[in-house]
């Protein structure tokens, strides 16, 4: 099979588009800067398009032709690397397929066929006067954005210089043309520079399909870096392949202001406001501190640390005051939220080793432990204090109103309690625990008070947030320490953490029962037993931020799900694996929020679903804000990578079989393979395995069982 198809040909989908606005098609391919929101059904560039972040701009260049109106109905297909649209009429017909290049080029290479008996008038359309005519050859502008401090500049090229004025295809003619905009920053992006990208496309004198091709294979070989999976699950390959998809499509590197490193976004979909030039509402495309975590326990396993590194060194350079790693715009430090940054930074460095860049990253990931207690701690113990009850990302969580007994009107802040919150403080002591281990392998002599430090959170969540009664943790009334007994899915982050033993069994089943968080679409955000519990995102009633808005008290968030089902992974492991199957189930509805009406030939992941009936309740296509493929990874190959050794420990999900290969870890080359005992070869579709679990590093068989189990192998003895 051609390697330019297995990412491209496998997620390909029809008809992709805005469930909000029907005729707005999506673009897979993204640049490092420039981005659509979403094309319209015309040739060119018409739609709404970013740079850097949102900006709204309604046109970068369209075809016009004297012959049609509208170029609807038309068929697409969707592609992660490009649109291919084409449109048959009684007049003309047209061939399209349209890509953003990672150096910022918009590429349409179009077929134009005149089926009528009158001469078919095309020319090139641009928004108003951003762009005028250079040498008669190219078209040169750009776009003033007034809501940031840079404004884009850009060149357009045509294969054929007539498209500028006016083109004509004689009857029964057909024409193929090339165009591309290439596009930068006015005063950063030398002129010279962007006309050579433009017409390294529009005047390569290569055919359409020459051009696609070329670009299909560029933009497969970043997924060339990548681990695969195969298995006997198509949900689970499908899946997978996605999610290193979501991670390319968020890929950005602005080089401006405060992001001068790579990183990766959030979304790209516009939140609210769609207006020309026009930023209103909230924006996913920028660096969010509180997805970078997430970010990078999947990324991680990318074999270049360069965008995992990149998000934290961001952060580092664009810390507030205080030292706490925030929000960033290339303009602006914005607010900060809670997160576990430090300790997917210690999970990054388990990978990749790569020793210079954490200890030059150590002194601002210590500033975190010490700028969270500042703010948010306080006197009595080392819980963190949580102010704003949006600053964990789990805005209107119902223990925040639980001393008021949910009033009708949330934003009534008189009926509004500060919180001890069970997430943060579980962020807190993963952080100081990361900090620890970082210190100890940098021979770093601050080692010893992060773990004291990392043991009295643990003590303080356990001995204040536990409730022996009901078997949860609790957030927390933030001056008399009483328990708000609102079960949110946050309750069971201590099992994610690895902190709590026998004595707490009866916390993980809480995820099993009908009444709570066994809903038809797991897991809520808030247990539905909850008196202000909402399945569509209202509160009591009323949709306080819109039909769309983002309320955590019940709807379904993949967020929460790849934590809460990290730790359902970790707590059948500490019980003899005695949750594999239903890890499985849930894992499985999880996998299938990744598709739209659950059909694997329409890939999309969005904010937040409702918990009843899986409905998307938001309309932010491939949203970046969980992780999944470090689950399967870690839980269903089972492969754990510590400091002094691998750790393998799958759970039985009742696979036949799989192939996790391309790990690249701890300077090794690893490839897992299972195959159930029993199961025939001629019935996979993978590479041919033997029976058994087995490890292989560097080529060489290293561990083989007859069936899943648990072992340990010291790196010591694998590098040789």
């Amino acid at each position: 099979m051609p390697t330019e198809s297995l990412w491209d040909e496998d997620l390909r989908a029809g008809n992709k588009a805005l469930r909000t606005l029907p005729g707005a098609l999506l673009l897979g391919s993204t640049g490092a800067r420039l981005w659509a929101d979403y094309v319209e059904p015309k040739p060119g560039f018409s739609g709404r398009f970013d740079f850097i972040h949102k900006v709204n701009i309604p046109l970068l260049y369209s075809v016009v032709t004297n012959r049609v109106k509208s170029f609807e109905p038309c068929r697409t297909e969707w592609f992660p690397s490009h649109l291919a649209m084409e449109y048959v009429g009684s007049r003309l017909s047209l061939t399209e397929r349209k890509f953003i290049t990672w150096d910022d080029c918009a590429v349409s290479c179009q077929i134009w066929t005149n089926l009528s008996g009158e001469d078919l008038v095309l020319k090139l359309e641009t928004y108003g006067s951003s762009f005028t005519v250079r040498d008669g050859e190219l078209l040169q502008g750009g776009f003033p954005i007034e809501h940031y401090s840079f404004d884009l500049t850009g060149i357009i090229a045509v294969s054929d210089p007539a498209l500028l004025d006016e083109l004509r295809l004689k009857p029964g003619e057909s024409k193929e043309l090339v165009i591309c905009a290439a596009l930068g920053i006015e005063g950063q992006d030398e002129p010279d520079r962007l006309k050579r990208r433009a017409a390294g496309y529009a005047k390569s004198a290569k055919t359409a399909d020459d051009i696609v091709a070329a670009y299909r294979s560029e933009y497969q070989a970043w997924f060339d870096k990548a681990p695969t999976f195969e298995s006997s699950d198509a949900l689970l390959d499908k899946t997978w392949k996605y999610r290193w998809f979501l991670l390319r499509h968020n890929l950005a590197d602005p080089r401006y202001g405060h992001l001068t490193y790579p990183l990766f976004y959030e979304g790209r979909s516009h939140k609210k406001s769609k207006r020309p030039f026009d930023k209103g509402g909230w924006e996913f495309s920028k660096l969010i501190n509180l997805s970078v975590p997430l970010h990078l326990m999947d990324a991680r396993w990318y074999h270049d640390p360069v965008y995992c590194e990149g998000a934290l060194q961001n952060m580092k350079q664009g810390a507030d005051e205080t030292g706490m790693f925030c929000c960033l715009t290339v303009d602006t430090v914005m607010h900060s939220f809670a997160n576990f940054s430090c300790w997917a930074a210690y999970k990054l460095y388990l990978v990749h080793q790569n020793r210079d860049v954490i200890t030059e990253l150590l002194p601002a990931l210590k500033q975190q432990i010490s700028s969270w207690k500042h703010v948010h701690g306080n006197e009595n113990d080392q819980l963190m204090i949580e102010h704003k009850h949006t600053r964990t990302g789990k805005e209107y969580q119902p223990s925040y109103w639980y001393f008021h007994n949910y009033p009708k009107n949330p934003k009534d802040m008189s009926t509004y309690t500060h919180l001890k919150r069970v997430d943060r403080a579980v962020y807190h002591y993963l952080n100081a625990l990361g900090v620890a281990k970082l210190c100890e392998l940098c021979g770093d002599t601050d080692a010893e008070g992060y773990y004291k430090l990392a043991d009295e959170i643990k003590r303080d969540i356990i001995a204040k947030m536990w409730d022996d009664e009901t078997a949860y943790f609790y957030d927390l009334h933030y001056q008399t320490d009483e328990k708000a007994l609102v079960k949110n899915i946050v309750g069971i982050y201590p099992g994610w953490a690895e902190m709590i033993d026998e004595r707490f069994n009866g916390m993980i089943e809480h995820l099993f029962n009908d009444q709570e968080f066994h809903t038809n679409c797991p897991f809520p955000s808030v247990s539905a037993d909850c008196p202000a519990y909402s399945k569509d995102g209202g509160w009591m009633g009323h949709f306080v931020k819109g039909r769309n808005g983002c309320v955590w008290d019940g709807p379904t968030w993949p967020y929460t799900n790849s934590i809460a089902l990290d730790a359902l992974a970790k707590e059948s492991k500490r019980r003899n694996h005695e949750f594999d199957e239903a890890f499985a189930h849930y894992f499985r509805e999880y996998s299938f929020l990744h598709f739209m009406q659950r059909d694997l030939n329409q890939p999309g992941l969005v904010e937040h679903y409702n918990s009843e009936t899986g409905e998307p309740l938001s309309d932010e296509q491939e949203y970046n804000h969980s992780y999944y493929i470090d689950l399967l990874i870690t839980h269903i190959a089972g492969l754990s990578v510590e400091a002094d050794r691998i750790l393998l420990d799958p759970l039985d999900i009742g696979l036949d079989y799989f192939t996790l290969d391309r790990i690249k870890a701890a300077g090794l080359n690893l490839r897992l393979t299972y195959r159930k005992p029993g199961t025939s070869a001629q019935s996979m579709h993978t590479n041919m395995c033997e029976e058994g679990y087995r490890l292989y590093v560097n080529g060489e068989l290293k561990f083989s069982s007859n069936s899943l189990c648990r072992t340990e192998l010291l790196l010591s003895d694998l590098s040789h």
